[in-house]
């Protein structure tokens, strides 16, 4: 019987390696340096946020207050209450107020996102004499205060018999807006030409390119265009104060004015009535943004990159 051992391992043995090393002094201080950047990022943008935040706080706590608590400056009410909320409703049409700036808010961000992005393709895609002169004309109305087109406007709309309804406040964007026009021309000056010429070759017309081709591609731009307008067009005070004159007609930021007329500096004090109406309207808005934060980032960094 013949048996067998294992043969004696041939070569130096290799040292086992160290379970852990220790950074050097020099390879530790980028990651230090690293370490507090990043914290004092993060504080900084902390203390924005709650400098943001706190106003908008401040008026929901107010809101769940009675009245001779609505300033005591506290975020956690001593008294909580809902009634403010149902009371809201009884002293104002804010239902109605409400459904009057919905109507407007929508008709005005469609006709100038769709009429803005007709005049941006123009000045992006067609070569004619003039183009940039007639760009820069556009251009050149932004610096126009407004002031100064503020009467003009309203005696047109006063011939047209337009005074006292909700047409003044959205169909002047008919006729674009020179700072929507530029932000799309910028953005699809970035999307290449053979696109569109590829569309005219097969036989699509002006408005065929323009419907299945610039708006699908520009949609980023379009959202960003839509959402700038919806935020104006919901704080719109200035032409509700000139052209509405029934409270039937008010929008919402018209019915708030009307309310701190009633309630507020001269009228009966009831603030709690006053800040309650401004959570309610200001809700809508905050959701938009949540909801399309995205797009507006995405069509902003486009439009930067592209532009």
């Amino acid at each position: 019987m013949v048996s067998t051992t294992a043969a004696p391992r041939v070569g130096p043995e290799t040292p086992s390696e160290p379970a852990a090393t220790s950074l050097a002094p020099g390879a530790r201080r980028p990651r230090l340096r690293r370490l507090v950047g990043r914290v004092l990022t993060l504080t900084a943008l902390t203390v924005l946020a709650v400098v943001f935040i706190y106003p908008f706080l401040w008026l929901i706590s107010a809101s769940l207050k009675p009245r001779g608590d609505v300033f005591d400056n506290r975020l956690i009410p001593r008294t909580l209450t809902l009634d403010n909320y149902v009371r809201v409703w009884q002293e104002a049409p804010v239902g109605l107020w409400l459904l009057n700036t919905v109507i407007v808010t929508v008709l005005a961000a469609t006709t100038v996102t769709l009429s803005s992005a007709m005049v941006a393709w123009a000045f992006a895609y067609y070569r004619f004499p003039g183009r940039n002169v007639l760009f820069g004309l556009v251009l050149a109305t932004m610096m126009l205060p407004g002031a100064v087109t503020m009467i003009p406007t309203f005696l047109i709309w006063n011939a047209v018999g337009a005074v006292g309804t909700l047409v003044p406040l959205w169909a002047q964007n008919l006729f674009g807006s020179a700072f929507y026009i530029f932000l799309l021309r910028q953005f699809l000056l970035g999307i290449p030409r053979d696109y569109f010429d590829a569309a005219r070759v097969d036989g699509a017309g002006h408005l065929t390119v323009f419907w299945r081709i610039v708006l699908p591609l520009a949609r980023p731009a379009l959202a960003v265009t839509a959402v700038f307008e919806v935020q104006a067009a919901w704080t719109d005070l200035m032409r509700g104060l000139i052209y509405l004159r029934d409270s039937s007609t008010y929008t919402i930021p018209r019915g708030l004015k009307a309310l701190i007329d009633a309630f507020g500096f001269g009228g009966e004090w009831h603030w709690e009535i006053i800040v309650t109406a401004s959570v309610i309207t200001t809700v809508p808005l905050l959701v938009l943004f949540a909801v399309a934060q995205r797009q507006i980032v995405q069509g902003l960094s486009a439009g930067g990159l592209k532009g």
